[in-house]
């Protein structure tokens, strides 16, 4: 005997989905790098919203460190938001990997 998907149970989930992912545009992450010489902030659907740089790290003659120092945040900040997103949907669909959902 096969088991069917109940069909109310998976209209159910993809509400909760649904505004699972509606919540995550307003959830965000915050990053700081270099000792808070630069701070990002991410939001669940992996939109920076935030760039801060101290003044201090402002150096005309080393602006490769600068560079270097908003990738770094950013690329953290992309990880830290897709955690985010594994953890809010991951409880809803217990921890299966559905295609689309970021």
């Amino acid at each position: 005997m096969r088991m069917q998907p109940n069909l109310k149970m998976i209209q159910q989930m993809q509400q909760r989905l649904q505004k699972a992912q509606e919540e995550l545009a307003n959830e965000t992450v915050e990053v700081s790098v270099g000792g808070g010489a630069v701070t990002v902030t991410m939001t669940g659907h992996q939109k920076l919203t935030r760039v801060k740089i101290t003044p201090e790290v402002v150096d005309p003659q080393d602006v490769e460190m600068l560079e270097d120092l908003i990738v770094a945040a950013v690329n953290e900040a992309v990880d830290k938001a897709q955690e985010l997103v594994q953890k809010r949907l991951g409880a809803i669909t217990g921890g299966l990997k559905l295609p689309g959902l970021f």
